[in-house]
């Protein structure tokens, strides 16, 4: 599997997915942008994690 995202773009594209008032529920992400959701799934330990991650910055 190939990581095409760091982890400051995670947080980033996150956070622009929250600004812009997207759905960050964990269906709707891994259905609209699988890229994001396997991404954060490596490098956070859950999507749970990785939403409470990018709302600390």
């Amino acid at each position: 599997m190939e990581f095409t995202l760091g982890a400051d773009e995670v947080v980033r594209r996150i956070k622009q997915l929250q600004s812009s008032g997207g759905a960050t529920g964990k269906k709707q992400v891994k259905q609209s942008d699988p890229e994001l959701m396997r991404n954060a799934l490596f490098y956070f330990p859950s999507w749970d994690h990785a939403l409470k991650n990018a709302d600390q910055l």
